[in-house]
Parts: structure tokens; sequence; C-alpha cells
């Protein structure tokens, strides 16, 4: 009787992550086509199901050039910035998970360790100085992936001890390098001179700048982060158990958090690389996704790459809509709905924000 129980709850919650799950990716079809169709030229939807199956849209992808207004309008300008849009907002969303599982508080978010100042900085230099390992438009992105990378790298060795790497310490330091990184891009900003605008902007996030190219150079470490993350889901569930119980239970607490760390870092300086700093996503949508099919990553992990995308894909079609022919920063968007939640969630869950 108790076993027959058992295997209908599993199958109930089975059932309920599966309509879920299928939910989010209709949503997700649903937000594309939606976008594309709005914007300062309207176009119908049944135009852009022609433009989507046209010939043009294979040689688009492969750097060639759209014929026809409605072509260069969906295949060009709005398709790319979308494709994007949904790859900063899975990106955010998984780190996201993936920063609230290692140090078990919902509280998490990318930017916990300082990446994203580090990022800012990278993208100040290229911006201000002109220095940058390639030139052209990938100048700035990669400054910004790299030295988000890098700021990684400064908060894990400062952090690393002869017994390993304490969770405080690791957040502490990421504190502090991410406020030097704070300081020196307010050192830029104030010499910048004209280019002051160009760093204000760049921090404000916003996808004005996407294009096909920013969208391949992104795919891969967004790729490659969000399949590093989706197969530690198990480990990530024995993690929020304590480092004790989950090294009882056979993880190797050091190898999987350090793996953790990379794949969130990649996929972080992937979306900061391309748009600039956008707050309040990774914090947004896991937690949100978490209250609705529970804590396990298992399900988690890949309901926060979709719900992720879906959010960032109507934020971004919010950013250049509501003021058209002008458009508004993205960040400021999702600050202006992050904030309201973040403090949402500081009074309705205190005792979860101390610890699970």
């Amino acid at each position: 009787m108790v076993e027959q129980e058992v295997q209908e709850q599993h199958r109930k919650k089975l059932l309920r992550w599966t309509v879920a799950l299928v939910s989010l990716v209709v949503a997700l079809f649903a937000a594309a086509i939606f976008a594309i169709c709005i914007g300062s030229v309207s176009i119908p939807v049944d135009r852009v199901f022609q433009s989507l199956i046209s010939s043009d849209f294979w040689r688009v992808i492969t750097g060639g050039h759209a014929t026809g207004t409605d072509n260069i309008i969906v295949l060009e300008i709005r398709l790319p910035r979308i494709l994007v849009a949904g790859l900063v907002g899975a990106s955010l969303s998984v780190a996201g998970v993936a920063m609230q599982a290692l140090f078990r508080n919902p509280m998490a978010s990318p930017y916990i360790l300082g990446l994203s100042s580090g990022g800012a900085f990278g993208a100040a230099v290229a911006i201000v100085l002109g220095f940058s390992l390639v030139s052209g438009q990938f100048a700035i992105p990669l400054m910004a992936f790299i030295f988000t990378f890098l700021t990684l790298f400064m908060v894990y060795g400062i952090s690393r001890t002869k017994f390993g790497v304490p969770v405080t310490t690791l957040l502490l330091a990421g504190i502090a390098v991410g406020a030097f990184f704070s300081a020196l891009v307010s050192l830029i900003k104030y010499f910048s001179g004209d280019k002051l605008s160009d760093i204000v902007f760049w921090m404000m996030g916003g996808l004005w700048n996407s294009n096909w190219s920013l969208f391949w150079m992104a795919l891969p470490f967004v790729l490659v982060g969000c399949i590093i993350l989706l197969l530690l889901a198990r480990e990530m569930n024995l993690l929020m158990l304590g480092e004790s119980q989950a090294t009882n239970l056979g993880v190797n607490v050091k190898q999987i958090r350090f793996i953790i760390l990379i794949a969130s870092a990649l996929v972080t300086a992937a979306a900061v690389s391309v748009s600039g700093v956008i707050g309040f996503v990774g914090l947004i949508i896991p937690h949100t996704l978490r209250i609705i099919m529970g804590p396990d990553n298992k399900i988690l992990l890949p309901a926060s790459i979709v719900g992720g995308a879906v959010f960032m894909i109507v934020t971004d079609t919010i950013a250049r809509t509501i003021i058209s022919p002008q458009e508004l920063p993205v960040g400021i968007i999702t600050a202006l709905v992050g904030a309201p939640f973040f403090l949402y969630l500081l009074r309705s869950r205190k005792r979860e924000i101390w610890g699970w």
C-alpha cells in the first residue's frame, strides 16, 4: 500500500514537471514569435513564418544577407536579437540556480562573486583605452568575457587554503574583488571624457548591438556551461543538504564545487560579454520556478534555462517598444521587476534566506 502511494506521488510529480516544462517551451516559442512581430514596423504572423522558412534564412545565418524588407527586418534585425536575449536569459538563470545550490541560499545570484564588476572593468578598458586582443565588434565583448573569467580565478585563488575553499571565504572574497573592480571602473569613468556615455550604457545592460556574429560567439560557451550544470544536477541536490552530508553520500565536494564555479562563470561571462550587466534575472527566475516545481535541480535547471530565455525575450521586447522608436536598456526593466521581487523575498522567506 505504501509502495503504491509512493509510486502514485512520483507519477504525479513527473506529470507536473512535464506539464510545466512543456508549457515553458510553448511560452518560449510564443514569446519569440510575438517579439518578432512587434516593433517600430509591425509584421503579421504569417509573413514572419514566410521569412523563417524562406531560402534567405539559411543565407543569413551563414553570413549572407536577406532580400526584401520583411526578411531583412525579421532575419537580420529581430531574430538574432531575440536569440541573443534567449541566450542571456538562459545563462543568467541557470547560473543563478547553480549559485543558489552552491551557497545554499535563494538570495545568491550569478554576480555574487563580483563577476559583473570584473566584466565591466574589461569592457571599460576596451571602450576608453581601446585595448583589446581583437579589433572591431568583438573588442568589447572579448575583454568583458576575459575579465569576468579572470575575476573568478582571482576570487577562487584568494579563497583557497590548504584545507579547501570555504564557502563563506569565497563569498567574502567575491565581495572584496567586486568592490575593487567597481572602484577601477569608477576611476576609468572619471577620466573617460566623451566615452563616459558608452560605459554607462554598457553597464545598464542592453541588447541593441545584437547580431548573428555575437550569437554564434556566445552560443558554444552557453551550451558547454549549461550541459555541465545539467549533468551535475544530482550533485547540486546533495550539496544543498550540506557539505558533510554530501561527502558522506560520495560527492567530491571540492572538485564538484570548482566545476560548478567554472561552468557558472562560463555562462555568466558569455552573457555579460554580449549584453552588459543585467541584474535580477538569476534571482527572479530560479526562485519563482522553485516555488512552482520544488527544489529538485534535475527539473529546476532545465526549467530555468527555458524560463530565463522567456523572461529575457519578454523584457527586451518591452524595453525596445515601450518608448518606440527609442528604447530603454533592458537592465532597467529587469531591475524594475526584480527589485520589488527581491523585497518580497526578504519579507516573506526570511528563514530560507539564511540557509536551507
